[in-house]
């Protein structure tokens, strides 16, 4: 597979052109006005190169040095108006920590985020950024591209590197203790911002993970190539130090039911954020073949239990040649270039509509792409197909087209009739979307959810059940980080309040 021919600058030289266009800048006299900033370049971001990459787990971006990032935060208008924290779930304020990174207070930028983000390291990585604050900030509006609004996301996760890596991160202090105590269910986003708002109030938590490691999502889902578990397990390891109990191995509604913690366990108040680990299949014949498998299975073999590292592995992961990818997302990105690095020689990524409707973040799309990911639009997967020993050998396909826009705002692809074909894969990965994890709702009374098992909360995050509270995508169905946070934030504010009531 050859990558992408457009040519990849290497950090040190992005960052020798940052500093001389910096240097231009502060030299200057007068103050920047609005066009002076418009004319900054926007900052590319440096990327190990894609035939390097291919082959190794390591992180892809490389961050900004303090050259990129101060040009980069130059860039912003400082809108009176910061339309960009309309686009932000907890409400950053963006303008303030970008002028401080401008002003080289790297200190304060992150003092100013972290009242709102208790995960920047993670949410500057893998938060869609371009969906959310950078959709709406003014420079892109002006410049008529979201791609060129000033780069939030990439300022968030230097100012978060820059304090782990000068040693600046400071334990959340915590009030004297309540002798109340709270159990938290699932360690995933929304779970660990739970932890740290209610233990900082001087509640007890406990969190309760499915896993032997917690971090949910975060390290089963999401490759080390896009989010590095040390970053994670900083996070984890800062929760611990403020005396937060993490109990591994715990399956709530197996190892204990819900209501039992409450009752008979003691607990003034649960939050559920069992995040949505029920992967979605197309329910097609031949799905049940060896070499099919869920995204998160595979990803999870991988992330979680390292499978790409073969002398060390946890588990086995399957040997492919021609892989085949179905999905438009950001888990089917994740899959592909998964793939890629455990040797595959073809990797197809097969999507029922077209580049523009795919969810995916334009740049893992274009991370993928230079990684030698083959991308086939307006197809699917009709059955798979296998040989006399159950092992998938072809797949049939069906083209599409595009028709009328669904409730989504994007258009619905139409299968073409007669249109079928066939391809041949030692490997399938269904990357189509994950529901809520069904065992809580199995296993407690009374608790209400959707006809598609998302638990139904209110405005606080309560459910139908007094004292429990859910948020993430157990609520929200396969949803981000920041948005998972943005519900902790709020279920955490309704405990404490709860809890202060009562004494």
């Amino acid at each position: 597979m050859s990558a992408d021919t457009h040519k990849h600058h290497s950090a040190e030289e992005l960052a020798n052109l940052a500093k001389k266009e910096l240097d231009a800048v502060i030299s200057r006299t007068e103050p920047l006005k609005p066009k002076d900033r418009i004319a900054i370049p926007a900052q590319e971001m440096p990327t190990q190169d894609p035939n390097t990459r291919r082959t190794n787990m390591s992180e892809v971006a490389l961050g900004y040095g303090v050259e990129q990032a101060r040009l980069e935060a130059m860039r912003c208008l400082k809108c009176k108006n910061a339309l960009c924290m309309d686009g932000c779930p907890v409400r950053i304020d963006i303008p303030g920590f970008v002028d401080a990174i401008a002003q080289n207070d790297f200190q304060k930028a992150i003092d100013i985020i972290k009242k709102n983000s208790l995960l920047p390291a993670v949410c500057g990585r893998v938060c869609p950024q371009e969906t959310q604050c950078q959709e709406k900030c003014t420079v892109g509006k002006s410049l008529k591209d979201v791609e060129k609004s000033v780069s939030i996301g990439r300022l968030e996760r230097f100012v978060s590197d820059w304090e782990r890596e000068s040693g600046k991160m400071k334990t959340p202090e915590v009030k004297p203790e309540t002798g109340r105590k709270v159990a938290v269910i699932g360690s995933g986003p929304a779970g660990l911002v739970v932890a740290a708002d209610v233990r900082r109030e001087g509640h007890g938590v406990t969190i309760f993970e499915a896993f032997h490691k917690p971090g949910g999502v975060m390290v089963y889902g999401i490759p080390e190539f896009r989010l590095p578990k040390k970053i994670v397990q900083m996070e984890i390891d800062t929760l611990t130090a403020m005396g937060v109990e993490i109990r591994t191995n715990f399956v709530v509604g197996r190892t204990r039911k819900l209501q039992d913690l409450i009752d008979r366990d003691g607990y003034s108040a649960v939050f559920i954020g069992a995040g949505a680990g029920l992967p979605k299949f197309m329910n097609i014949e031949g799905e049940n073949l060896v070499g099919v498998f869920s995204a998160n299975e595979y990803l999870t073999r991988s992330n979680l239990m390292k499978a790409y590292d073969k002398g060390k592995a946890q588990t086995p992961i399957y040997a492919s040649r021609k892989v085949a990818v179905l999905g438009g997302g950001n888990v089917a990105m994740d899959a592909a270039r998964t793939a890629v690095r455990l040797g595959a020689e073809e990797v197809h990524l097969i999507y029922r509509r077209t580049e523009k409707e795919m969810p995916a973040r334009v740049e893992e799309v274009g991370h993928a792409k230079e990684e030698g990911v083959i991308f086939h639009m307006l197809e699917n997967a009709k059955r798979m197909l296998g040989d006399e020993y159950g092992c998938v050998t072809h797949m049939e396909c069906l083209r599409y087209e595009l028709g009328e826009p669904d409730s989504s705002g994007r258009r619905k692809p139409v299968e073409i009739k007669g249109s079928e074909f066939m391809r041949e894969f030692d490997t399938v990965i269904v990357a189509i979307g994950n529901d809520s994890n069904p065992l809580i709702k199995q296993t407690t009374n009374g608790l209400n959810t959707t006809k598609w098992g998302n638990i139904i909360v209110d405005e606080t995050q309560k459910t139908s059940i007094d004292r429990v509270f859910a948020g993430g995508d157990i609520v929200l169905g396969a949803a981000t980080v920041i948005l998972a946070m943005g519900e902790g934030r709020r279920a955490a504010s309704s405990i404490n309040e709860l809890l202060a009531n009562e004494k």
